[in-house]
């Protein structure tokens, strides 16, 4: 089994390279989904985030209100830093159980968009980083997300540099080219995953 770890900054499509790698053969786990799951209504996720940041993150019907969450800690690292405490080992929880029902040979796919921030690095014998530049990223927020661009601005100095995403990668997969370019780059990332996947496996390709 080869564990990857996946990461970009907001904005870069990283789900595209991940709804390719997947297409590929690849097993993902996506721990912005699973980061939904351990706070969904009823779990002690949920109960510990109410705890910390009070009834008024709640949405009427009882769920995580997201966005107003995300507008309190995303103005204040101190906060994040709160909110990642708890969120953060459920996340990885789970994230454990769902590899270990991956097969030998599996490359396991780990989209973890605070890989860098969190220092996750070492937990997996590869990263991926999708990599495009800041003026890239804050155009697809604004045109293609609706974020304004001051919020877009925030949610991008909440996160690591690219430089420091670049530091930690060990393939850096560009994605400020048109889909073509990209797909044949994700191809000869994923032939060089599945070669050290085989390495690792003991099998051959």
């Amino acid at each position: 089994m080869l564990k990857v770890g996946l990461t970009g900054g907001i904005g870069a499509g990283k789900s595209e390279v991940s709804r390719l790698l997947v297409e590929h053969g690849a097993v993902l786990i996506d721990a912005d989904r699973i980061a939904r799951e351990v706070v969904a209504p009823g779990t002690p996720g949920l109960a510990a985030v109410v705890e910390a940041f009070g009834p008024e993150i709640l949405a009427e019907d009882g769920s995580l209100d997201r966005p107003r969450l995300g507008s309190i800690v995303f103005a204040d690292p101190e906060k994040l830093a709160v909110l990642n405490a708890i969120v953060h080992p459920l996340v990885g929880e789970r994230s454990r159980e769902l590899e270990s029902a991956a097969s030998a040979d599996a490359v396991v796919l780990h989209d973890v968009p605070l890989l860098t921030e969190n220092g996750l690095a070492p937990l997996y014998d590869l990263v991926v980083v999708v990599d495009v530049s800041p003026g890239t990223q804050l155009d697809r927020l604004v045109r293609l997300r609706g974020t304004t661009e001051e919020d877009a601005r925030a949610r991008m100095a909440a996160q690591a540099s690219r430089e420091q995403r670049r530091e930690i990668a060990d393939i850096v997969i560009d994605n400020d080219v048109p889909l073509d370019a990209l797909e044949k780059r994700v191809d000869e990332v994923w032939a060089e995953l599945t070669r050290r996947a085989a390495e690792r496996s003991g099998g051959a390709e």
